[in-house]
């Protein structure tokens, strides 16, 4: 069956979904990671961190199955892809806690929903958000 990685509000050096995406790579290294997350690693929200960080996903998760902290793999990210500032953790993380919100992804949103049963919960309104209900964070 699997588990469901982290949650994407948890914070790595002030940046949100991060650890996220490199639980989903540990744990599916381990096999731990739940199936319907496996066809989207790299992609979406992962490749979007990725891109924004200018990194690779590939070698970012070599580096993560090389072993170190979440904040010693951002930290590897700052120095092979570019150093974020305040400001770019602040765009970053509106940016990704906002998506699905009356943006070209909502269309995601409501399928997604209706197809876990959640389509009744007009809280649920952004991506992330989302995630914590579907994953069993939030009921």
């Amino acid at each position: 069956m699997g588990k469901p990685p982290l949650s994407a509000y948890q914070e790595t050096l002030g940046m949100i979904y991060f650890a996220r995406m490199l639980d989903k790579i540990r744990l599916n290294a381990k096999g731990e990671l739940a199936e319907d997350f496996r066809a989207n690693l790299g992609a979406g929200f992962d490749e979007r961190c990725v891109d924004y960080l200018r990194v690779s996903y590939p070698e970012l998760q070599q580096q993560t199955l090389q072993g170190g902290s979440d904040e010693d793999l951002l930290r590897w990210c700052f120095e092979n892809g570019r150093q974020l500032s305040e400001g770019d953790l602040l765009i970053w993380n509106q940016f990704l806690s906002k998506r699905g919100w009356n943006d070209e992804v909502s269309e995601i949103l409501t399928r997604r929903k209706k197809e876990s049963g959640l389509e009744a919960r007009d809280e649920i309104q952004t991506m992330i958000e989302y995630f914590e209900y579907d994953e069993g964070r939030k009921s």
